[in-house]
């Protein structure tokens, strides 16, 4: 067993750098929160308030809120066992920060980077120390959301992998480990693929964009969290499959650049929940209650897959 890596820096205090500092500090480990951005921290410190009563359970998060410290400077992460970049998914803007880090933080700190579908490898080569330095893809909540995919590079060492995971179990996370650097990693390319196929039959006619999330939500998304679509293949029987395969593939979507629709709605400046619309009307007051009341229902759904029986 390796050792738990604290204290940890978590840079970017946006919605992710907030939930993965409440996540570390609501498992007993001290936190920095650091972002130099005028009025960042005191809105994280707003966010990981609510963020601790959900992961808290309605429990008293007092201890856990004097865990996190905030700081404006890239220097107040200099006695990190672990430091997680959260900022935008700018290549240049995260090789710049970790080539200041490199320089500030110990032989020993292990550095890594919450990006979605970046190279690993690319942002890696601001380092010297490449053997300390993995990808740790959290999910939106970040604090909610138990998978972390953790990502090598190619000079990513063992030890450096076994410290992270060991350190995500011990705050409650499953770390799954991506043993090569492919762009969107695991669980973005499985998702982009289900979103094109989706807007593609709302782009045909096919159905509305209500009924087809009704079809996921309550057909393959209910599955999908008691077993994986390799299992499910299992269970249904390979043969099945192939016989589907054999006239559907041909059929599905298979576009190697963005749909039209999805072009149009970004030109029209429909950019979803944040801009107000996108396939849906987001009004403010929707969007917040949306967002509060799937991140307590996700909270729940986790500690009820958690408590059941082993299959």
């Amino acid at each position: 067993m390796t050792s738990l890596l604290s204290p940890v820096a978590v840079i970017g205090a946006g919605a992710m750098g907030s939930g993965i500092a409440a996540l570390f500090a609501a498992r007993g480990v001290d936190v920095v929160l650091i972002d130099p951005m005028e009025g960042a921290l005191p809105r994280a410190e707003a966010n990981i308030e609510r963020q601790l009563h959900v992961l808290l359970a309605g429990g008293d998060i007092a201890p856990a809120m004097q865990r996190i410290r905030y700081d404006a400077g890239l220097e107040a992460a200099c006695n990190a066992a672990l430091v997680i970049e959260a900022v935008p998914e700018k290549l240049e803007l995260k090789r710049d920060i970790f080539s200041r880090l490199d320089s500030l933080c110990g032989p020993a700190t292990i550095l890594a980077t919450n990006t979605s579908g970046l190279s690993i490898n690319a942002i890696a080569q601001a380092v010297t120390r490449r053997d300390r330095f993995v990808g740790t893809h959290f999910f939106t909540p970040a604090d909610v959301i138990p998978l972390v995919e953790v990502v090598r590079n190619d000079g990513t060492s063992d030890h450096a992998v076994a410290q992270v995971m060991d350190t995500l179990r011990h705050v409650g996370k499953r770390p799954v480990l991506v043993k090569r650097d492919i762009p969107g990693f695991i669980a973005n390319r499985i998702q982009h693929a289900l979103a094109r196929e989706a807007m593609s039959l709302l782009e045909s006619g096919v159905a509305s964009a209500e009924d087809i999330d009704e079809v996921v939500k309550w057909s393959l998304g209910i599955r999908l969290a008691l077993s994986g679509p390799l299992e499910q293949r299992d269970m249904n029987g390979l043969d099945v499959h192939l016989a589907i395969a054999e006239y559907l593939y041909a059929d599905l979507e298979n576009r190697t650049e963005p749909s039209d629709l999805l072009r149009s709605k970004v030109r029209a400046g429909e950019l979803g929940a944040k801009s107000g619309q996108g396939f849906y009307a987001w009004p403010p007051e929707r969007r917040e209650r949306v967002l509060r009341d799937k991140s307590a229902a996700l909270a729940q759904l986790v500690r009820w897959l958690n408590e059941r029986p082993p299959a």
